[in-house]
């Protein structure tokens, strides 16, 4: 089930959205903000914008803001939702080296 980011007045009613969809485990973890037929995919890991188009100017500074500050709710809630995907990757732990023995140099 999709994630709904609550903005605050007046933007939803203007018709302003922040979601982390479904369906979306292969991509870069992101929230998609949408306005009306326009979205844009914020990256969750970058904080960049993933896409050129629409023009991401075109957001309004206190979206953009609400969406900053609920940073770390998206995090989690995408770690969730796409735990095969999750925002910081889980990289396996390096081997620890051989000992060598003291007679050998």
């Amino acid at each position: 089930m999709a994630f709904t980011l609550k903005l605050p007045a007046p933007w939803e009613s203007r018709g302003w959205r922040a979601k982390i969809r479904d369906r979306e485990r292969v991509e870069p973890p992101h929230v998609t903000i949408m306005h009306k037929a326009k979205a844009w995919r914020f990256g969750l890991r970058t904080q960049q914008f993933l896409d050129a188009e629409p023009d991401p100017r075109e957001i309004p500074d206190e979206v953009l803001e609400a969406t900053r500050a609920d940073l770390s709710l998206l995090r989690q809630t995408w770690d969730r939702m796409y735990p095969e995907n999750p925002i910081v990757s889980k990289t396996p732990k390096k081997p620890k080296a051989k000992r060598k023995h003291k007679w050998y140099k």
